[in-house]
């Protein structure tokens, strides 16, 4: 018997703001173990939580981006469940009426675009992290990341490859990114992901049972775990055997699932509105200043790329992978509107510097205004194109300005027709024998000729001028 896979996604994402969603504490990553807590997070007595505005702003953002329709009453529930690093014993979440559902997301995966459904968006807020004594056999909780504000995005089962499921989470991570509502990094789990995964027979329409696979944490362990448990599957039904409804955890070493416990339903968290938190009104005018601030995302510069600048599709892709990638070329083809120049430039230049240093675009030593001159110098002929390469490199070690490096280091274009005329003179009577292959048709000979001015000029020759000075001249008898 043949099987289909069926795969429903649930993405945590961290979001950017300074402080928790229902407390001021500090959201920053990487401060030591609890010192980023208060009362309100600890869940001690006595104490009420209060919403963070800009929590709700992000969330909307992000429904708006995916499609979704905005929900106008929230409420917020209490998810009740034990667990050590859940200092209240219950988890402040969105049950019944979340603030966004009903959304799409679209993925195009070997020339083929596939719709897939999001069920729903809510706001919850994190629980801490257990941090395993590798010395003793005990574990410790750092409640920092406590309360820290989530955005659940929920997806329809609509996938049915691992395949497709990374495109799908690199579109919403980019989504993210663009929007500047998270930063979605996986390694230090601010955007986490379990799968839902079941199979069925091919044709079938009712839903197998499934197995949740939970927090992975990198594209690889998203791949590897869901390809695994596919597998692992149609082992069990081939072989007539059940497969039990479940949460499994990817081991990486093994490069296996393990059973972790029995899967939860929505009826065993005990879900009731939580009586600390009044209900969330949004109306259309919080919901119209919020669309107006939407920034362009990454299929719309794409699409404008492509289609304002000429660019090819790879040249697009490339430079729309990230958002400061992409304002960067945006900000050079402002300066200097040559896009293709550019685009080159960046895809090759400038991406070789920032990886040899280990470094992202917003830390690259030459700014936008800075190439764009640089491009400028050879497009009006003061420098060559090869010269270009070596302020380049100047460039990316002091940060200086094109126009100062070259004249600092006296690397300005040989403009100067008399004195690449006599070069070439003094050229041509010393090597007779190339002349007369030359005069025979041998043009390739050209190159030889045109490498002993630039030679003998560092470079600096005007390859224009050169070229045409040495066919007028090479064709005298």
């Amino acid at each position: 018997m043949e099987f289909e896979s069926v795969i429903g996604l649930e993405i945590h994402t961290q979001l950017k703001t300074k402080t928790k969603i229902f407390c001021g504490c500090s959201t920053s990553f990487g401060a030591p173990s609890n010192t980023h807590v208060c009362p309100v997070c600890l869940g001690m007595p006595g104490v009420l939580p209060v919403l963070n505005k800009k929590v709700v702003d992000y969330a909307l953002q992000l429904g708006i981006a995916t499609n979704c329709t905005i929900s106008k009453k929230n409420r917020f529930a209490r998810k009740n469940y034990f667990y050590p690093d859940l200092p209240k014993g219950y988890q402040i979440s969105q049950y019944e009426l979340p603030i966004a559902e009903n959304g799409y997301l679209d993925i195009e995966i070997k020339g083929r675009k596939k719709r897939i459904g999001i069920t729903r968006i809510h706001m919850e807020e994190d629980a801490g992290k257990l941090i395993h004594d590798p010395d003793r056999n005990m574990s410790l909780v750092d409640f920092n990341r406590t309360g820290v504000p989530l955005l659940e995005i929920v997806s329809e089962p609509d996938l049915s490859s691992a395949a497709e499921v990374e495109v799908y989470l690199r579109k919403m991570r980019s989504i993210l990114r663009y929007l500047g509502i998270s930063d979605g990094n996986m390694e230090e789990g601010s955007f986490r992901c379990d799968a839902n995964i079941s199979i069925r027979p091919v044709g079938a329409k009712t839903l197998g049972t499934r197995a949740e696979l939970k927090n992975l944490n990198s594209f690889k362990h998203v791949e590897n775990s869901i390809y695994f448990e596919i597998n692992r599957q149609k082992e069990l039904l081939s072989e007539n055997k059940e497969v039990i409804q479940e949460t499994r955890l990817w081991d990486s070493d093994k490069n296996i699932t393990c059973s972790m416990r029995g899967k939860e339903d929505a009826h065993d968290y005990r879900y009731f509105p939580d009586p600390d938190l009044l209900p969330l009104v949004i109306d259309d005018a919080w919901i119209d200043n919020v669309k107006k601030n939407i920034p362009e995302l990454r299929d719309q510069k794409e699409e404008r790329f492509i289609n304002k600048y000429g660019l090819p599709f790879a040249d697009a892709k490339l430079l729309t992978s990230t958002r400061e990638l992409a304002l960067f070329f945006d900000e050079c083809v402002k300066k200097f509107n040559k896009p293709k120049q550019i685009s080159n430039w960046i895809m090759g230049p400038l991406l070789a510097l920032l990886n040899l240093k280990g470094i992202t675009i917003e830390e690259s030593p030459v700014s936008p205004q800075n190439l764009a001159d640089l491009l400028e110098l050879v497009d009006k002929g003061l420098i060559s194109g090869k010269i270009a390469k070596t302020v380049f490199e100047e460039m990316g070690e002091t940060g200086g300005a094109p126009e100062k490096i070259v004249k600092e280091k006296g690397l300005a274009q040989v403009s100067d027709s008399s004195l690449i005329e006599d070069i070439i003179l003094n050229l041509i009577a010393k090597n007779a024998d190339e002349v007369e292959k030359y005069r025979q048709g041998k043009t390739k000979v050209l190159g030889f000729f045109v490498g002993q001015v630039m030679q003998k000029t560092q470079g600096k020759a005007n390859p224009k001028i050169v070229n045409e000075l040495l066919k007028e001249h090479l064709k005298k008898e």
